[in-house]
């Protein structure tokens, strides 16, 4: 395989005349100086808790001894059922047997009629009305009706009602433009009679 010829001078990328003046008048010395500050983020007291635990889970683990468990034997318990899923049982039992053992030849031949009723007087009738309203509907003339004309009418309210309107705007009005000032001053008095002797004596035997 040929090694790859290196490109011509024409063939390099161009760089910008102004980029070239400032990389060639670039000062290495004016660069200014930087720390670097390495930084150790401490755990916290409840990062440290749940490593303790995790470490003392495993060594828990990895340091078990299996002859430290004790034998166990398992019981197998079987739960008797009680008389009534018994009778429950034997009742399913003997309806399915019925239907095992059933013998077909003692039932009887049957012949099944298929009626279709005629329709009485009046469901002839009904039915004969609904079919010539229908007829009536879809081969009406629209031609044979009259033109006619919507008068809208706003009947004026008569004395009485006139009378009643002017009542009740006098009363409204009467109650708006009330002068409380007009008003005397009163005192209320607070009776508290005293029981007679009579309710005191009953009181007394009650």
């Amino acid at each position: 395989m040929a090694n790859p010829a290196s490109p011509s001078l024409k063939d390099l990328p161009k760089v910008a005349p102004d980029f070239k003046s400032e990389l060639e008048g670039f000062k290495p010395d004016k660069m200014k100086k930087a720390e670097t500050h390495e930084k150790n983020v401490l755990p916290t007291a409840e990062d440290v808790k749940q490593e303790k635990q995790h470490s003392e889970l495993i060594q828990g683990v990895e340091n078990f001894k299996p002859e430290r468990l004790k034998r166990t034997n398992t019981q197998e318990k079987i739960v008797l059922p009680n008389a009534e899923d018994v009778a429950t049982e034997k009742t399913q039992k003997a309806l399915l047997q019925g239907v095992e053992k059933f013998d077909t030849g003692k039932l009887k031949h049957t012949e099944t009629q298929e009626k279709n009723p005629l329709p009485d007087k009046d469901v002839v009738r009904q039915e004969k009305v609904h079919q010539n309203l229908l007829e009536g509907v879809e081969h009406f003339d629209k031609s044979s009706m009259k033109h006619t004309q919507t008068q809208e009418k706003n009947p004026l309210p008569d004395p009485e009602a006139i009378q009643q309107e002017k009542g009740k705007q006098n009363l409204i009005a009467g109650i708006e433009n009330f002068d409380t000032s007009k008003l005397k001053h009163t005192e209320t008095q607070e009776k508290n009679p005293l029981p007679t002797k009579e309710a005191i004596d009953e009181e007394k035997k009650a």
